[in-house]
């Protein structure tokens, strides 16, 4: 008897220790920096995709939840250079379109996009949706807002052509 639970004893004791032996040790992730102010600074060197982009038109700011694409990729490796802007005009009387000046990895799909979807058309062209349109699209990101009526104001639908920002 005592030598069983001898044995229990020390089967209980070390076989723990030799399986945790083999075992790979947890990446540890570095403490974030703290700025003067005692706030967390961006690691530059982050190469992580964000979950969120920003829009910005006539100093109003909306945040874009991204997708998870090439294209995507491409606009967020973009921006990690430096902020985007271009001007974007009405179409059709459910987006504002423009050019973006570079062209990105297109994946276009037939989609029917609903207002706050951000698209890609043809590469090199961003489409902010104020509506709906049925096309082949490569779908960025969808801006985040709280009714029809604040994106429509945001986005000056109907008013004619407007800067768009696009930042990190």
């Amino acid at each position: 008897m005592f030598r069983t639970i001898a044995i229990n004893f020390l089967l209980s004791a070390f076989l723990p220790a030799m399986f945790a032996c083999g075992k790979a040790p947890d990446p540890v992730k570095p403490d974030p920096v703290r700025t003067e102010q005692g706030g967390e600074q961006e690691d530059k060197n982050d190469t992580a995709m964000p979950e969120t982009i920003k829009i910005s038109i006539s100093g109003k700011t909306l945040p874009v939840k991204i997708e998870h694409n090439a294209a995507a990729e491409a606009l967020i490796a973009a921006l990690r250079e430096a902020p985007i802007t271009y001007e974007a005009h009405d179409y059709g009387g459910f987006e504002k379109v423009g050019a973006l000046g570079r062209t990105l990895p297109a994946s276009d799909t037939q989609i029917t996009t609903k207002a706050g979807d951000v698209i890609l058309y043809s590469g090199n062209q961003i489409v902010l949706f104020y509506g709906s349109n049925s096309w082949s699209y490569t779908r960025l990101g969808r801006m985040q807002y709280e009714s029809l009526d604040e994106l429509k104001s945001f986005l000056k639908a109907g008013e004619g052509d407007i800067s768009v920002t696009l930042s990190l």
